[in-house]
């Protein structure tokens, strides 16, 4: 699987948050996010994050947390329909991947053989799957792994 290896800044971020098991209902709150981001203006230029912050085999299904986030300029003030907070940076290996259901399943269970393989260490961050540029119509989504420098 063809990858690269990129240092992603600290980015400021507005988020909707789901808890349940991993599914059909995280495209709904991600479609709610980028609803609420059209509306106030930052979709366009926005570059947005799928977040599932814990893993199902480990977690509960019904106690997974999943985060639809957008990145926020600085100085951007935002109401109570959205909740704020920061996306650390660091070293990720980033994978492009065609942006449907069964491509990011298969990309997830490749990365920990791809990893073993280059000899990377995950780093105690989520894994997160990026959009960027024209994300209505893009068919790629980047699948960022965090690993340590």
């Amino acid at each position: 699987m063809k990858h690269k290896v990129e240092t992603l800044p600290q980015h400021r971020i507005a988020y909707m948050r789901r808890v349940g098991q991993y599914g059909p209902a995280n495209i709904e709150v991600m479609e709610k996010l980028k609803k609420w981001a059209k509306e106030k203006g930052l979709l366009e230029s926005g570059t947005l994050f799928a977040i599932p912050q814990d893993n199902p085999k480990t977690t509960i299904p019904d106690n997974c947390r999943f985060d639809a986030c957008i990145v926020i300029p600085n100085d951007y003030q935002v109401n109570d329909s959205v909740l704020e907070g920061e996306l650390s940076g660091g070293k990720y290996l980033i994978y492009e991947v065609k942006h449907t259901a069964e491509d990011i399943q298969k990309a997830y269970s490749d990365i920990f053989q791809a990893l073993q393989n280059q000899e990377y260490e995950m780093d105690n961050k989520p894994i997160m799957e990026k959009y960027t540029g024209d994300i209505i119509s893009s068919p790629y989504c980047e699948v960022c792994v965090p690993v340590t420098a």
